[in-house]
């Protein structure tokens, strides 16, 4: 609601396919010319995984870095996701980055024991 008065608007509202929301706000947002996106159907980590990533984006790199333009901040978008998709590791299997191919096993699976 306070978006017009600075200036901004709203073109997108993300939201789940919970039977809360009636066909009566999808239309009230769609006559305010918003659009409705549904989540993927059966997908509900879905929006705590998304939270999760625009939050590691403001925290590790808006919060530190001073954009002066649309071209400047998806610049440092596309470098931040490919720091964090390469180079940075993840907690994963032997801490491997996930664009490198997976570390041979160092024990096969026959030879172990029940």
């Amino acid at each position: 609601m306070d978006l017009k008065d600075v200036g901004c608007r709203a073109r997108f509202l993300i939201r789940d396919r919970d039977g809360k929301f009636p066909a009566l706000f999808d239309a009230v947002l769609a006559n305010a010319g918003i659009e409705v996106v549904l989540s993927g159907v059966r997908m509900p980590r879905m929006n705590s995984i998304t939270e999760r990533w625009v939050q590691t984006y403001r925290c590790e790199l808006l919060d530190r870095t001073l954009i002066r333009n649309h071209r400047h901040l998806f610049y440092a978008l596309r470098e931040f996701e490919q720091f964090c998709n390469s180079h940075r590791p993840h907690q994963g299997i032997d801490n491997d980055r996930p664009l490198r191919p997976l570390p041979t096993p160092k024990v096969s699976l026959l030879d172990l024991d029940r």
